[in-house]
């Protein structure tokens, strides 16, 4: 990972629905910090430092630098409440990491060589089915992004979990639970006016004759 992201933020002693009100009517962010050896911390960050942050996806799948009055520990981001209508964020949820301890973390999926996906080239449509998958790792291993190479996938073709290749130390948490949850992650599909095509000209099944009766 190459990319740093350090947030600052500083320690509020109230906690109230008037109180989260008052912060963001003065641009900034309650948050909460957990996890860990500490105790549950209450903070307040600067909306506009954090906004610019978001806007970059490496930030969700990365180790941040969380410095609050001059101490700084090593956190993820576990949750995030953004206003439903308004380009605001209403509340944030940090989580304290061990570097002995796996985390579990979405990390988004980036998937390559789509010009060159044979699916593609003979007029399919190539259908992302996830765009991030959960992991667990360790601190030191979680990768920015994961790559999916569809530069192989014919026409109906599809690409799994147990396709996707892995960093080091990382493992998919749905294949932690069997075989049966190897999940499609991108799907190359025919067209739909091709598939009706084909629906139209496939050959009507003849009536059957009907039985001739016997004469009594």
């Amino acid at each position: 990972m190459t990319s740093i992201f350090e947030f600052n933020a500083t320690v509020r002693s109230e906690n109230g629905t008037g109180d989260a009100r008052r912060l963001r009517k003065a641009g900034k962010i309650p948050a909460v910090l957990y996890g860990g050896s500490g105790e549950a911390e209450m903070l307040t960050l600067e909306h506009h430092k954090v906004a610019r942050s978001l806007e970059d996806e490496a930030v969700y799948s990365h180790i941040l630098k969380l410095n609050i009055d001059g101490k700084v520990e090593d956190v993820i981001l576990k949750a995030i409440q953004r206003h439903p209508s308004k380009p605001v964020i209403m509340h944030m949820d940090m989580l304290r990491v061990n570097k002995n301890e796996k985390i579990r973390v979405h990390v988004p999926l980036h998937f390559m060589d789509e010009e060159n996906c044979p699916g593609v080239k003979q007029g399919g449509i190539a259908m992302h089915d996830m765009v991030e998958v959960a992991v667990s790792c360790l601190p030191a291993d979680l990768p920015e992004y994961i790559e999916v190479d569809i530069s192989a996938v014919e026409l109906g073709g599809s690409i799994h979990l147990t396709d996707l290749k892995l960093p080091a130390g990382v493992d998919i948490i749905e294949l932690m639970h069997g075989e049966d949850h190897d999940l499609p992650v991108m799907t190359v599909k025919a067209p739909r006016a091709v598939v009706e095509a084909d629906d139209e000209s496939a050959p009507e099944a003849e009536p059957e004759a009907e039985e001739k009766k016997a004469d009594e």
